[in-house]
């Protein structure tokens, strides 16, 4: 049995078990790109492979609302050996459903990019938050697997990892993973945390058998007691996690309960705080665990670990890490809830 120790607790922590002799785990990437983003994507692949793949052959599914090109497909099989699969979403997973009124989600557009709020006129922008909440686990290319990574275009992997993180969520019965902890545009949600306070108390029987607040992360999202959203999420361009976990009745219950009321297109919710308010409330603390020995950069925030231990690992400048000195950061507010 082979020992990590965890940067964040200084715990050891079991990278395998007999239980699980030489049993591969069943996980890939997700990788929901277009076409004009092939560049952005080679490179994300490259740096993946070199930091961690080479290493474990993991496959990668690309997903798409148009159909690949012959050349997307072609320069993305030749990076690597692990296999690559493509596939299209359909309709119920990316686009407008029934219920929604197009007229006054346009209105709702237009009034919020009068505000000056990020992605506040994109249509497709709400599609892709709605379809990362609620759909990308549906995606029959991904009924094989039981973990995935999820990787996005134009962003740096700066650390050789040299364990199998997959092995890692498996072994240690780990249901979420994230490496930086962001806050929300809180004008994109406004309604978000009184909309899961009323699934919550319209569905007992699923919140009856989430754990209590003392054992869950429900702090993380919450710094009143319950009475607002704080704007804390994991930040879900980069999350390794079971897919389970979204697959579950609890949670196919709530994002359907969420989507009803349209707040994916009237107002901006993101994929992130829905996922992270939702695994705060029903994993248990620890069931989530912090990537501290993965560096990460996404746009102009990086993680970037700061021990000595991970100087001759990676390649990101410790200095350019925004974990406690950019107030755009939660982990500070995580390590909080984790041990309060």
């Amino acid at each position: 049995m082979t020992l990590h120790m965890s940067p964040l607790s200084g715990v050891c922590i079991a990278l395998s078990r007999e239980s699980h002799p030489k049993e591969p785990v069943k996980a890939c990437y997700v990788v929901l790109v277009r076409n004009s983003e092939l560049d952005g994507i080679i490179y994300s692949i490259n740096q993946l492979e070199s930091t961690f793949n080479s290493k474990y052959n993991y496959p990668y599914v690309f997903l798409n609302d148009d159909e690949f090109t012959q050349e997307f497909v072609d320069k993305t099989s030749s990076i690597g050996s692990a296999d690559k699969h493509y596939g299209k979403l359909d309709t119920q997973m990316w686009g407008y459903p029934s219920f929604i009124n197009q007229t006054y989600a346009a209105e709702c557009r237009s009034e919020m990019a009068s505000m000056h709020i990020p992605y506040a006129d994109s249509e497709s922008y709400r599609h892709m938050c709605r379809f990362q909440s609620g759909f990308f686990f549906r995606h029959p290319l991904l009924d094989d697997y039981d973990f995935y990574w999820r990787v996005e275009p134009d962003v740096d992997f700066s650390c050789s990892v040299d364990y199998d993180v997959f092995e890692f969520m498996r072994d240690n019965n780990k249901k979420y993973g994230f490496t930086i902890a962001f806050k929300e545009f809180m004008a994109t949600v406004p309604t978000l945390w009184s909309t899961i306070m009323d699934f919550r108390r319209d569905h007992p029987e699923v919140v009856s058998h989430w754990p209590s607040k003392e054992d869950s992360l429900v702090r993380f999202v919450t710094s009143d007691d319950g009475q607002s959203y704080n704007g804390c999420h994991f930040w879900t361009n980069f999350e390794i996690a079971s897919l389970d976990l979204w697959r579950s009745n609890d949670y196919m219950k709530l994002f359907s309960y969420l989507d009803k009321t349209g707040g994916f297109y009237y107002e901006r919710w993101g994929d992130a705080p829905v996922h992270s308010i939702a695994a705060s409330m029903m994993l248990r603390k620890e069931d989530v665990h912090f990537f501290n020995d993965v560096g990460y950069r996404h746009t102009a925030y990086t993680h970037c670990p700061t021990q000595s231990e991970f100087r001759d690992k990676c390649s990101c400048d410790p200095e350019i890490n925004m974990d406690y000195n950019d107030p755009m950061s939660c982990l500070p507010v995580f390590e909080e809830a984790m041990n309060p």
